[in-house]
């Protein structure tokens, strides 16, 4: 049986993973985990997340909550990073982040974490995502610098970054497949008279409304055709799913730092 403690138990992702973890026989949640100050602090997350009583309290005790735990699953805010690492950490426990909008000083963090216990980070836990991820490094190594390639992203009006951390690591994995950084490649505007397009350069499209849950699109356009190859999560219970199955691929591994790509075998 593996015990798992959820980071961030009381949002939207968070919830997602409580109710899946409530499907699969060999997962115990041991613990429930949000911010300090959250109103749902003392509450039964099982009535929280809408599964019923599961007699764990939400609490904002990180480190207490981790103590009988394995795996942590983290689905809260880039500035919580430091902390769930560090807690994680101090209980010798393994951890799933998934959290979004992270910058280079948490990417670090969790570098130094993954010196010490097992770590697993993705930008995108859906499982379809991270096989489109190798279609698309697949596409760009057979197709040369004539095709331009434009990457569209949609998500709902409450999400805070742009573009989303799926779209910068499909602009990643395209550069560096290509040769290139994408710092150097990337074109996130457009307006106005700018020219024609560089050749080799990466663009970005955004749509933010509704409740979009995610829309990813890689457009690959040559002299002659255009490829397009799109992901839509149509449920947030994709990326839950995802995290539920690295997290008992996790389990017992040794210390380092993994991603999505080790748990399929891509």
């Amino acid at each position: 049986m593996l015990k798992i403690v959820v980071l961030g138990a009381s949002g939207r992702m968070g919830q997602a993973v409580l109710r899946c973890a409530k499907e699969i026989e060999d997962i115990q949640i041991v613990g429930a985990v949000a911010e300090r100050g959250d109103a749902a602090l003392g509450r039964d997350v099982g009535e929280i997340c809408g599964v019923g009583p599961l007699n764990i309290a939400l609490t904002d005790d990180c480190e207490g909550a981790l103590r009988s735990a394995q795996v942590a699953i983290d689905f809260t805010l880039p500035s919580a990073t430091k902390e769930n690492v560090r807690a994680c950490v101090a209980t010798d426990t393994a951890l799933v982040i998934g959290t979004t909008g992270l910058k280079q000083k948490e990417i670090e963090v969790i570098e130094s974490g993954a010196t010490k216990i097992p770590l697993l980070y993705g930008r995108n836990m859906s499982i379809g995502m991270n096989v489109l991820m190798d279609i698309v490094s697949r596409a760009t190594k057979a197709l040369d610098i004539d095709y331009d390639i434009e990457i569209m992203e949609a998500h709902h009006r409450r999400k805070v970054d742009s573009p989303s951390g799926t779209a910068i690591a499909l602009g990643e994995l395209i550069a560096e497949t290509r040769g290139q950084n994408l710092d150097d490649v990337a074109v996130y505007e457009r307006r106005g008279h700018n020219g024609a397009r560089t050749p080799g350069s990466i663009g970005f499209s955004v749509v933010r409304a509704g409740n979009i849950v995610g829309d990813h699109t890689v457009l690959f356009g040559g002299p002659e055709e255009c490829i397009e190859l799109t992901h839509r999560a149509v449920d947030r219970m994709t990326f839950a799913h995802g995290a539920v199955r690295a997290a008992k691929w996790l389990s017992g591994r040794k210390t380092g730092l993994y991603a999505m790509a080790d748990v399929l075998g891509l």
